[in-house]
């Protein structure tokens, strides 16, 4: 292939949902040209009215001036058609997680396209290298995976297929840090590193729940009481939405080849069949609004068991250095209940 372009300054995103409408602020913010195009004009328009209002936010907070947020606008741009794709240097791919959409959207960008431009799909379960093969050049496409709300879960998975060019990886690395997000350079294999690592926190989460084992407000509580997390398993899902976990869960499951430590329960696609969703529906394991009682919201102070936490400490009987230096890292952490991060949701 061609040298890539190791300055990524014109970026093209398609699909202007919740994960798009982050990836093109963080870029315009970094100082990037974003062209962002949805085959919904009315979805575009969405996204720039979000944007805009979080940018707002951020003033209203101190964390940026007016100047900033103004020119971030202003370098996004809605071209009304595909074409408006032409001069991009990278194209990021976020629309519906199904593989077929995405090999017919790759294909497509490719008579549009430079042959130097990279083209990046945000899938976060899909093989990266099924949809690269569906290009006539799959050495210019990996995954770019971003974790909602991009614009403050600073970290993203760079996934190389196998035929991905070193240059692309590096690139999309490069542009990574300068957005401020910390990039994890990984391999395509199931759920990448994040999601496969995931299995064990809300799959075994909900097999807990469908077994009865313990409500979801205990399991969530003991999660976070006991072992540190910011939220639980359920309290997770209902912040991503069933509708986006399920197929992510069953994805894994299948290429796996089915292997029972992959397996959902299948509580969470009746309850996502039942439009219990999470935040997005106003309710899902919890429940959500204004005029929720305090006993439903995530994070309610629940009576727990007596429950002993044994925690590795040196000889002299103190806490080991490197469970100092975790703790201290997971209480920087930023908290995914923030009133920002729950607006960014519920839009």
């Amino acid at each position: 292939m061609k040298t890539v372009i190791h300055e990524i300054l014109k970026v093209g995103v398609i699909g202007a949902g919740a994960m798009g409408r982050g990836i093109a602020q963080v870029c315009a913010a970094a100082g990037c040209t974003v062209q962002l195009f949805d085959a919904s004009v009315d979805a575009v328009t969405r996204a720039r009215q979000a944007v805009q209002e979080d940018l707002a936010q951020g003033v209203a907070k101190g964390r940026l001036s007016q100047e900033v947020a103004d020119a971030t606008l202003a370098r996004i741009h809605a071209p009304g058609e595909l074409a408006g794709m032409k001069d991009c240097e990278l194209v990021v791919e976020a629309i519906v997680e199904q593989i077929e959409p995405k090999q017919q959207l790759f294909r497509a960008l490719e008579a549009i396209v430079s042959p130097a431009c990279i083209l990046a799909t945000n899938t976060s379960s899909l093989s990266v290298t099924a949809i690269a093969q569906a290009c006539e050049r799959p050495e210019r496409v990996a995954g770019w995976h971003f974790f909602n709300p991009v614009t403050r879960m600073r970290v993203v998975e760079v996934v190389a297929a196998p035929r991905t060019h070193k240059s692309v990886a590096d690139a999309l690395e490069q542009l990574s840090g300068k957005i401020g997000h910390r990039a994890v350079v990984t391999s395509d294999s199931p759920g990448f590193v994040v999601n496969h690592a995931g299995r064990a926190f809300v799959t075994e989460g909900l097999k807990l729940l469908a077994e009865r084992t313990a409500g979801h407000e205990v399991i969530d509580a003991i999660m976070r009481t006991c072992a540190g997390f910011r939220m639980g398993p359920l309290e997770l899902l209902d912040l991503t939405g069933l509708d986006v976990s399920v197929p992510v869960m069953e994805s894994i499951h299948a290429q796996y080849y089915g292997d029972d430590r992959y397996r959902p329960a299948a509580l969470a696609r009746t309850r996502m069949a039942a439009g219990l969703l999470g935040r997005k529906s106003g309710e899902g394991f919890y429940t959500y609004g204004a005029k929720a009682p305090a006993a439903s919201q995530p994070g309610s102070v629940v009576g727990l068991p007596d429950v002993r936490v044994w925690w590795p400490v040196d000889g002299a009987g103190a806490v080991s250095a490197e469970l100092a230096a975790f703790l201290a890292e997971v209480r920087r952490s930023p908290d995914p209940f923030d009133a920002d991060v729950v607006r960014s949701q519920s839009r």
